[in-house]
C-alpha cells in the first residue's frame, strides 16, 4: 500500500520536474550570483574580480542617480496602484451592465492592455513630445494655445508616466475585478433592494467587501509589476529630463551593462529584490488580514 502512494508521488512530482529545473535555472541561480557579484569588483567581462565587502552597497546610497530611481520607482508603483484601483472597481460595476453592447465596452476597455508597453510608450512620447511637431502641440496651435512641455520638466514627465500607465492598465484590472464581479449571488442584490438599499449601499456593503480576494490580487499585481517597471517610462521620456525619471531597473542596465560596473549594479538589484520582498509581504499580508476580518 505504501509503495503505491510512493509511485503514485513520484508521478505527480516527474510534471513538476521540468518547472523546477526552469525555475532553479533561471530564478535561483541568477539571483544567488546576482548576490555573490554584489560584493565583489566584477565588471562582467573580466574573470578576475575581488572581494570588496559592503562597498558597492554603501556606494549604492551615495549614488545620486540610484537614489533617484529607487524613489521613483517607489513613486510611481504606488500611484499608479493606487489609481488604476479606484478606476478600475467602478469601471467594472459598469462594465457588468447587462447591454446589448457590453462585448463591445469591455473589448473596448481592454484593448489598450494588449498593445506592447513599449509601443504604447513610443505613441505616447509622439503625441506628448515637448515640441511644436508634437501631436498635441500640434493640434493645440490650431487653437492659438503654444506649446507645451508636457514631457520637458521632472514632474511633468512623471505625471505623464503615470497617466500613461493607468489609461494602459486600468481595463486589464477592472477584467480581473468584472470576474470577481459576476461570482457574486444575485440574491444578495434583490435582497438588499427589497429592504430598500440604494445603489451606493449595496456597492459599500456588498459589490466592495466581496471584492476583497480581487483587490488583494491585483494590488500584488499592481505592486510587482510597478516595482519592476521599465519598458513605458523608458520608451516615454528616455528617464528624462537628465536621469529624473531613471527607474531601478534602467540603472541596473546601465550601470551594469553600459558602464561595465556589474558590482554597483548587482548589488543595487540585491536592494531592490529585498524591498520588493518586504513590500509585497506586508502588502500581501495586511490584505489577507482585510480579507479574514470581511470573511
Amino acid at each position: 500500500m505504501k509503495n503505491k502512494k510512493l509511485k503514485k508521488a513520484i508521478q505527480y512530482e516527474i510534471f513538476l520536474l521540468p518547472a523546477f529545473i526552469a525555475f532553479t535555472l533561471f530564478t535561483i541561480i541568477p539571483l544567488v550570483k546576482t548576490i555573490m557579484y554584489s560584493v565583489t569588483d566584477f565588471n562582467g567581462i573580466s574573470h578576475e574580480y575581488n572581494f570588496v565587502g559592503l562597498k558597492n552597497f554603501i556606494g549604492v546610497f551615495k549614488d545620486q542617480m540610484m537614489r533617484h530611481s529607487l524613489f521613483n520607482t517607489i513613486f510611481y508603483t504606488f500611484c499608479t496602484m493606487i489609481l488604476i484601483n479606484f478606476l478600475a472597481i467602478p469601471l467594472a460595476v459598469f462594465l457588468d451592465r447587462n447591454t446589448k453592447l457590453k462585448s463591445v465596452e469591455r473589448a473596448v476597455f481592454f484593448f489598450p492592455s494588449i498593445v506592447s508597453g513599449l509601443l504604447l510608450g513610443y505613441i505616447w512620447g509622439y503625441i506628448l513630445s515637448p515640441m511644436k511637431t508634437g501631436a498635441l502641440n500640434t493640434l493645440l496651435a490650431v487653437f492659438g494655445a503654444g506649446p507645451i512641455g508636457f514631457t520637458a520638466t521632472e514632474w511633468g514627465a512623471k505625471i505623464s508616466i503615470i497617466l500613461v500607465a493607468v489609461w494602459t492598465s486600468t481595463g486589464w484590472y477592472a477584467t480581473i475585478y468584472l470576474a470577481y464581479l459576476q461570482a457574486i449571488p444575485n440574491e444578495y442584490y434583490e435582497a438588499a433592494a427589497i429592504d430598500g438599499a440604494s445603489r451606493w449601499q449595496q456597492f459599500t456593503k456588498i459589490t466592495f467587501p466581496l471584492l476583497a480576494p480581487g483587490l488583494t490580487v491585483n494590488t500584488l499585481l499592481l505592486l510587482t509589476n510597478g516595482l519592476k517597471v521599465y519598458d513605458l517610462p523608458y520608451a516615454l521620456t528616455k528617464g528624462g529630463p537628465g536621469y529624473s525619471n531613471y527607474t531601478v531597473t534602467q540603472v541596473i542596465i546601465q550601470r551594469g551593462l553600459s558602464e561595465k560596473q556589474y558590482g554597483a549594479s548587482t548589488a543595487l538589484a540585491t536592494i531592490f529584490i529585498i524591498i520588493v520582498a518586504l513590500i509585497a509581504g506586508i502588502q500581501y499580508m495586511a490584505m489577507s488580514k482585510r480579507e479574514e476580518d470581511i470573511s
